[in-house]
């Protein structure tokens, strides 16, 4: 896709500087490379000289497209049959055993960030976010309880990174006798970008994460792909662990094995789950068709004057979960063609050293143009539940949600199934705020919207409801009494309540 690269998270356009050839990397680079590598296992040793393999191409690739940019009036709306709607493949009736639907699957769960957003030590995977189950207990409780429930055997496979592997092996050491089959296989790292020369930095400090669009290569060069198809796996969904909406949904899994191939040409190889925008999401990535192909258009690629069209949600109404359904046998044969083409971001960053640098990575959701019979679902907003700040944790942790086979659904007592809007201002910022600033956590069953600002205290057993706003002002705190019940009211730093 011809767009255009920017820098995150400053958001400067590269391709608006002059042209630039890409730098040739002089030989000694391959020496430094070496002696780096003196100081690693053979392992560690040899997986890096393939890192750096691809990332030669990567680096070359990236000036190619430099100076290219986004022609807007290329981009059209994706044709409606290119986004099909989640209700028509519920009303395709499920095969009375679906366990020969099951049995073709593998569920692969992205493991390679850090909680340290939230102020969590380690890998995010291993947060306790509810009922003192992590993220990845809940995703092998998932898994397991399907493979119990319908005597299937669906494997679960985690990309993990540098950074979380170690933490993730000693956690897995507990489910050694579970109904699941673990698998994992380590994400790729690549050397940072000098911003003053453009040439790679090869020390300890100047490697980085490749972006989770190195999920393809990576699980093909592991030979957990290979085994897979000798297994007679056939589809691979693919998600964030953080998103705890992002459970196998048999329909979609149903939908992808049944389609009659001369319907359409072939069966989907990729299918992309997308969900209805709201103010919350104008900066997630949308599905466009450009050049007569279904492609991936992330905020970073919109040219400057366009970005507010962009996040327009009546002009982009729908975007990407990054919940992904991939066929593996299209996966590899693209993987051994070098076809997989995903669209690269470059991201500005500054070393404690002070040196300038650019992280080149890719994104999974972005390899949807390289296959040849992409779709996307729109999905309930259900199945997109991510959790990133401290505001998504005290939701997902409240009565708003009961945990059903380690996947969590909607109270069935709560009247409206929407979500409510949760602000916490700065002071609730990392997880343990959260623990410090609430007692336990309030009763939401009825909350449409909440905004916290300030210092802010809530005692045991707070109800809220309808429309709530906290405000203490600078210098000030406010203290929520235990059994408060708030509905539809302003507090503000003087402790008045008002009407809303």
């Amino acid at each position: 896709m011809c767009v255009l690269d920017m820098i995150r998270p400053a958001r400067e356009p590269i391709s608006q500087r002059q042209t630039q050839a890409c730098p040739e990397l002089p030989g000694s680079l391959e020496t430094e490379l070496e002696q780096l590598l003196e100081s690693e296992t053979l392992e560690q040793a040899q997986a890096l000289r393939r890192d750096w393999q691809d990332f030669k191409q990567l680096h070359k690739r990236f000036f190619q497209r430099e100076t290219l940019s986004v022609q807007w009036d290329r981009i059209f709306k994706p044709p409606q049959e290119a986004i099909q709607a989640y209700e028509t493949l519920q009303a395709r009736a499920l095969p009375e055993d679906v366990s020969s639907l099951l049995n073709k699957l593998v569920v692969v769960k992205l493991n390679g960030g850090l909680g340290t957003s939230m102020g969590v030590q380690g890998p995010k995977g291993l947060m306790e976010v509810r009922d003192d189950n992590t993220f990845l207990d809940l995703t092998i409780q998932q898994i397991a309880h399907l493979n119990k429930t319908h005597s299937c055997d669906v494997p679960l496979v985690l990309m993990n990174s540098s950074l979380t592997e170690e933490d993730t092996q000693r956690s897995l050491q507990r489910y050694s006798h579970c109904p699941v089959k673990i698998h994992t296989f380590l994400q790729s790292r690549y050397p940072l970008v000098r911003k003053d020369t453009m040439l790679p930095l090869i020390h300890p400090a100047g490697w980085a994460l490749s972006g989770h669009g190195d999920v393809y290569a990576s699980l093909c060069r592991s030979g957990l792909a290979e085994l897979f198809t000798a297994q007679g796996k056939e589809i691979l969904f693919i998600s964030n662990i953080d998103n705890l909406g992002a459970t196998v949904d048999l329909h979609i899994l149903n939908h992808l094995l049944q389609e009659e191939s001369s319907a359409t040409g072939g069966r989907c190889d990729f299918l992309m789950e997308v969900t209805d925008r709201t103010r919350a999401d104008v900066k997630g990535g949308t599905l466009i068709e450009l050049d007569g192909k279904l492609q991936l258009l992330e905020i970073a690629q919109v040219p400057r004057e366009h970005t507010d069209e962009f996040m327009s949600v009546s002009e982009f109404k729908i975007f990407n979960t990054n919940n992904l359904w991939v066929s593996l046998e299209c996966m590899r044969r693209l993987d051994r063609q070098q076809a997989l083409h995903m669209e690269i971001i470059a991201s500005s960053q500054t070393l404690p050293s002070g040196q300038e640098v650019i992280r080149l990575e890719t994104a999974a959701g972005s390899a949807i143009g390289s296959f040849a019979r992409p779709r996307g679902v729109n999905v309930p907003r259900s199945r997109f539940l991510p959790v990133k700040t401290t505001s998504d944790l005290l939701l997902v942790k409240s009565n708003l949600y009961e945990l059903r086979g380690g996947a969590l659904e909607m109270s069935e007592n709560r009247e409206f199934k929407t979500v409510p809007l949760v602000k916490l201002g700065a002071p609730f910022t990392k997880v343990q705020d959260l623990r410090t600033r609430f007692e336990n956590i309030p009763d939401l069953l009825d909350l449409d919207h909440l905004t916290v600002s300030g210092d802010v205290t809530f005692g045991k057993d707070v109800v809220l409801k309808g429309t709530v706003i906290i405000i203490s002002n600078h210098g000030s705190s406010i203290a929520i009494p235990s059994g408060s019940i708030l509905e539809n009211r302003v507090v503000s730093g003087n402790l008045s309540v008002l009407d809303h």
